[in-house]
């Protein structure tokens, strides 16, 4: 009788491969995943927080999971702007770290409530934007419990739709960001744009994914539009006037603005390319030349 193969225990590992040996590119994700949340604790137990270090650490797993949410949604302009396919290998373990933190977040919540289930099932009811957070991380544990190759093999074609929901769960954690932060929205901002500029991406037909114009013409947008989200926001959910908000992105004695940023690092990408995609001509001509 012939023996099954069987694959070693390693496999089961998040830096290994199915075949169980090291993966570099799982043991970069893997590390990157778990460092805020290391940070964070050796900041809480060396009493960097403040005087409410168990608040400090809910916000920080908060905007965690939102961040973690929008790296996997770059997996996809990453594999093109860098060439890099096997950046897919990774986009499921960052998804379940945005899970992570989102649960890790609500675990301490209850913690921070005393534990009373009652008191925080009524919190997240009565608070608009517990109630927007809740709903966003049940859709986040929906995904994770459907992120299997098992799942994917029994959910077929219903498998990549459910997904996308991913697109809404991330608006959804961004107003919850917005709504939790109050007056000072800039971290959200920031956040908010790089999803403008992800959604943008995802809108370019294929042959403009690593054009170097259609991606300055991106940032651009991205840009503009987080702009438009602080300024709708300031103008619809505070008593600070927008017009002013507006004026300091261009007025760089106030430091650089989020909106500023998102630009800044679209240009950069666009200029990445612009240089890759030189070099590689460059390489092609050297190539096809003769001969001195």
């Amino acid at each position: 009788m012939t023996q099954t193969a069987t694959l070693p225990w390693t496999q089961y590992l998040p830096w290994t491969d199915r075949r169980g040996r090291l993966a570099r590119i799982k043991l970069a994700a893997f590390a990157l995943a778990v460092a805020p949340g290391l940070v964070l604790a050796a900041q809480w137990a060396g009493g960097a927080l403040g005087a409410r270090p168990l608040n400090a650490v809910i916000h920080g797993t908060g905007l965690w999971a939102i961040r973690f949410l929008l790296v996997s949604l770059a997996v996809t302009p990453a594999r093109f702007v860098f060439d890099a396919p096997k950046v897919f290998t990774v986009r499921r373990m960052l998804g379940l770290t945005a899970l992570a933190y989102a649960l890790i977040h609500l675990g301490l919540y209850v913690g921070y409530q005393g534990f009373d289930l009652v008191k925080v099932g009524s919190e997240i009811v009565r608070r608009v934007y517990l109630t927007i957070g809740f709903a966003a991380l049940l859709g986040l544990v929906a995904l994770g419990v459907t992120s299997t190759d098992a799942m994917m093999r029994r959910l077929g074609k219903r498998w990549k739709r459910l997904h996308r929901l991913v697109y809404g769960l991330a608006v959804l954690g961004l107003l919850h960001h917005f709504m939790q932060a109050k007056a000072d929205v800039s971290p959200a901002v920031l956040v908010a744009g790089f999803y403008v500029w992800l959604m943008l991406y995802r809108a370019l037909p294929v042959r403009l994914r690593i054009n170097p114009a259609a991606l300055i013409g991106l940032a651009v947008a991205a840009s503009a539009g987080a702009m438009a989200i602080e300024f709708a926001w300031y103008g619809l959910a505070t008593r600070i006037n927008p017009w002013r908000v507006l004026d300091a992105n261009f007025a760089f004695a106030y430091g650089i603005r989020p909106a500023v940023w998102v630009g800044i690092v679209g240009l950069g990408i666009a200029a990445f390319v612009a240089v890759r995609r030189a070099v590689a001509l460059l390489a092609v001509r050297r190539a096809a030349s003769p001969a001195a």
